[in-house]
């Protein structure tokens, strides 16, 4: 519950944007942040290839990438994220995977706003029921504006957590051949919080409970 204030917090700063963001997002136990043109020296060199996806094994869940890229990160994850296949997985086992994503850091890690968007387990059963999967494509990702503008005012701020925002928009399609067949697809959009300390690749801090554009 901790966690969850907190994000929902975080989100209201980043909505109005307010200049003490960035002393919302890297504070003990919270979870986001983020900036592109103030990015630490370090990662302003030259732009990152686009991070590969593993690709899954037997029906697993994708394996994270390995970037020091946020935004090429929440790109990844976000793909992840948006896709399930309850012909291959059982809720377990999804759950599983999506947490080989996230940080190892406690006091950032809100796991809890990652497993809200998982089915509960009756309900990917029934869902298993009708053989339904999901895919996604993903557009793009950026920092928010509201986030920018706060960390230019204080650009040393990223440098105690190190956790970025990072929203990303992309498309989900789903999937069922059971008793009844069918299609369908909509757009997609979420704010991450991603974690990517100088020294180890990026991993998933926490998905926020709104949007920022």
């Amino acid at each position: 519950m901790l966690h969850r204030s907190l994000i929902v917090a975080v989100v209201l700063a980043l909505l109005t944007g307010i200049a003490g963001l960035v002393a919302f997002l890297t504070r003990e136990d919270s979870s986001t942040t983020a900036e592109q043109s103030s990015v630490p020296e370090t990662r302003q060199s030259a732009p990152p290839a686009p991070a590969p996806v593993k690709a899954p094994k037997g029906g697993q869940v994708a394996a994270p990438v390995s970037t020091s890229d946020p935004v090429e990160f929440a790109k990844a994850a976000a793909k992840v994220l948006w896709s399930y296949d309850t012909r291959r997985l059982s809720q377990p086992e999804h759950v599983a995977g999506l947490k080989e994503w996230m940080t190892g850091e406690e006091k950032y890690a809100d796991w809890a706003s990652v497993a809200d968007l998982v089915p509960d387990a009756v309900l990917w059963s029934r869902m298993g029921d009708q053989a339904q999967y999901a895919t996604a494509t993903v557009g793009e990702g950026h920092f928010p504006q509201a986030f920018k503008t706060a960390l230019a005012a204080d650009p040393g701020a990223i440098t105690d957590a190190y956790i970025y925002a990072v929203t990303v928009t992309g498309r989900q399609s789903i999937t069922w051949t059971g008793s009844e067949k069918g299609t369908g697809a909509e757009p997609r959009s979420s704010t991450l919080a991603v974690q990517c300390r100088p020294d180890r690749d990026c991993r998933l801090a926490a998905v926020l409970p709104t949007t920022a554009p």
